[in-house]
């Protein structure tokens, strides 16, 4: 199991949202966001209605990045990740699909909507912890270009 010495430190402050509406997994996010070497401010939502009403509200600061899930309730994330990029204010958001699907498909719709990263969800919360590092050092040193098709989906390796 890797601790936070296990990782090298990031930092800078980072603003985070993570937009989910399964409870389980939002609490697996924050808690493997604690066990990390960063400083952060978590913001969660539960379905993009909720998380878009706040994206637009104009004294609101903008994240680092957002982790977006894409089955969610009333807004999914493919409606979400759209509005976001077709919005002047919003479409620089760095945005990492947080999601369990596998479909081929769904991917490649995401990654020509402008996503910037895609994490499957994983089993382990070793794994979750390592691609949260992984997604968070990216943006951190400033890797927020669009990454190629070879470069989309984040994994452990």
């Amino acid at each position: 199991m890797q601790s936070k010495k296990d990782y090298t430190p990031i930092s800078q402050k980072l603003n985070i949202i993570l937009a989910e509406d399964d409870l389980d997994d939002r609490l697996l996010f924050e808690e493997a966001i604690e066990e990390l070497p960063v400083s952060v401010q978590l913001d969660t939502f539960n379905n993009g209605d909720e998380l878009m009403e706040w994206l637009i509200k104009k004294n609101n600061k903008l994240p680092d990045v957002l982790f977006l899930d894409l089955n969610m309730h009333r807004k999914n994330g493919f409606a979400t990740l759209a509005d976001i990029k077709r919005n002047k204010k919003l479409q620089d958001i760095p945005v990492i699909i947080f999601s369990t699907s596998t479909n081929n498909e769904m991917i490649k719709q995401v990654f020509k909507n402008a996503a910037h990263y895609y994490i499957r969800k994983p089993v382990h919360f070793w794994e979750l912890k390592q691609l949260i590092y992984k997604s968070l050092k990216l943006i951190s040193d400033k890797e927020t270009s669009l990454p190629g098709k070879e470069n989309f989906m984040l994994t452990t390796d």
